[in-house]
Parts: structure tokens; sequence; C-alpha cells
């Protein structure tokens, strides 16, 4: 049996579900047509990414000073059509019913805290608690200045956000002081279904800022870079982290990129949870149902045995 003492739950598939083209495809179908055979087929969660803008300076993407990946390469360019990630994860959530919805991951920073957690718990209650909300701080200086932010507080201003939303989530009458915003006596209904508010899933390396945010705030981790390459390393690096400031490093979920399947086991046995695959070329249902089954039943062989 590979579930080790340590996993809490069973690991699951976590399917990208593809919301951006470099050029107009024309119709978006195969994005939900990929969503419900995910549902039906039993994946455990689908995913979808963010970016509200983009520059003309795209070679940051492979600069990991600027918070991009040694290599990386922007997909699209900067006229590549990208839909905003809550309203596809609203649209799937009324075409769905089992399949957990997150995005991978949402520039949280960009959107005014307190109409982002009106959104999430929104969408949490519409699906019945289905919603995990992934959040990183991003690579594109542009995006942030189109948005009238600082760049170079982007971090601070994500930890911001964050601590805004769980306020809002938690409280009944929600009071919250901060250098940039205060309130008091605010009401925000509804709450999400989900007991402790929505999920939240901190990507970045493994470094003081993110461990802190996931010390903090966070329910799992979704490695970058380096560290997304080589989770068996950077899994224990990140747990004793979290533990040294006060957070719960043991039971932290991952999130890492499937390499190849027969890996799963020593990746769950290291402390993987979650598995992230990409489904190439599925263009209608059928196509989609049968790439995601086959997915499902061979990744259920691998983590049983």
């Amino acid at each position: 049996m590979v579930l080790t003492e340590r996993a809490t739950v069973r690991p699951r598939l976590t399917v990208f579900l593809p919301t951006f083209s470099a050029e107009d495809p024309g119709s978006w179908d195969h994005v939900f047509d990929l969503a419900r055979a995910a549902d039906d087929t039993g994946v455990g969660r689908v995913v979808v990414s963010d970016h509200v803008v983009f520059g003309e300076h795209l070679d940051a993407y492979g600069q990991p000073e600027s918070g991009g990946v040694e290599g990386g390469r922007q997909p699209t360019g900067p006229d590549g059509h990208w839909l905003e990630p809550l309203t596809v994860l609203t649209a799937v959530a009324a075409q769905t019913s089992r399949v957990r919805l997150g995005t991978y991951v949402l520039l949280a920073a960009l959107r005014r805290p307190v109409v982002l957690a009106k959104q999430l718990a929104t969408i949490d209650a519409i699906s019945r608690g289905r919603v995990d909300l992934g959040v990183g701080i991003g690579w594109q200086r542009e995006e942030y200045e189109a948005a009238g932010l600082d760049f170079n507080a982007r971090g601070r201003l994500l930890d911001h956000s964050l601590d805004v939303c769980q306020t809002l989530w938690r409280d009944q009458r929600a009071t919250f002081t901060s250098p940039d915003l205060a309130f008091d006596g605010i009401h925000a209904m509804p709450k999400p279904v989900q007991a402790d508010g929505v999920p939240i899933w901190v990507s970045g390396r493994c470094n003081g800022a993110v461990a802190r945010r996931l010390a903090r705030f966070g329910s799992g981790w979704i490695p970058w870079g380096e560290d997304a390459a080589d989770p068996v390393a950077s899994i224990p690096r990140m747990r004793a982290a979290v533990d040294a400031l006060g957070g719960d490093g043991t039971s932290l979920s991952v999130l890492a990129p499937m390499p190849a399947m027969d890996r799963v086991p020593e990746l769950v046995d290291a402390g993987v949870t979650d598995f992230l695959v990409h489904v190439r070329g599925a263009r209608s249902y059928d196509a989609a149902h049968d790439a995601c089954a086959e997915l499902v039943a061979t990744f259920d062989q691998r983590i049983t045995g």
C-alpha cells in the first residue's frame, strides 16, 4: 500500500483546464467538455490559471529573480486570450457536481480583497463547498502597474488580501485594521460552505516568505520552479520551515506536476498529495472522457499497489 501514515487524504488527480490560447479559439466549449469529463470520471479537481493583462516584456517569465522559472517561456505572447479564472470556475460549478474547483494560481492581490472574498464565498456556496484558492505573487511587473499596484510590494499585498478574505469568511461581524484598510461592523454573507473557509494553497519556492504565508494561511503548497521539479527534496525543507514558524508542516498538502505515472508511488511517499496533469488534444467531451477515464484508472492502480 503506497499511502503513508502522514497522508490524511487519498492522493488525487488535478486536471489543468486550458483557459488560454495564443489565438482566438472561436469557442471555449472544449474547456467545459474537459471539466464535465473530469467530473464524470472521478478526477479529484480541476484548476485554471490567471493573468489579467500582459505587458511586452515577457522574458521576465524566464527570470527567477522576478518570480519566473529558469528557461521558462510565456505560452501565448502579449495578445494571447486568457479567460478570467473565477468567472470560468463559476460556469464549471454550474455544470459539475463532484469535482473540486481551484485556481493554479490566482494573482489575488490584483483584486480588491472584499470583492474577492465575496466572489469565492459565492462560488463555494453554489458548488456546495468545492472551491480551493491557489495563490501566488506573480512575475510580471506590468500587470501590477496596470492595476495601480506596487510590484515590489506584491508579497505584502497578497498577505493583506488573504487576511481580509479570511476575516470576512470567519466573522459574522467583521472588524479589520491595517495600514491599507480599516472597517468595523461589516457583515458579508453568505459565508463559504466549507467550515474553515475556502482552503488556501500557496504557490512559490521554498523560502522564508512562502513558508510564513503557508504557516499563517495555507492548507497546501504549490511548489514553483526548481522546487516543483524536485518535490522529493523540497517537501521536507518546506515542512520543516513551516513547523519552525508555528504552522503545521506535517499535515500540509502538496500539489506537484505529474512527471510520469510510474513515479506516483515514490512521490506519494515523499509527501505529494495532489498530482497536476495536462490532458492534451481532447477537443470533445468523448475524447476528454476517454482520456480522463484512462488517467483515473492508471492512477488508482499506482496508489493502491
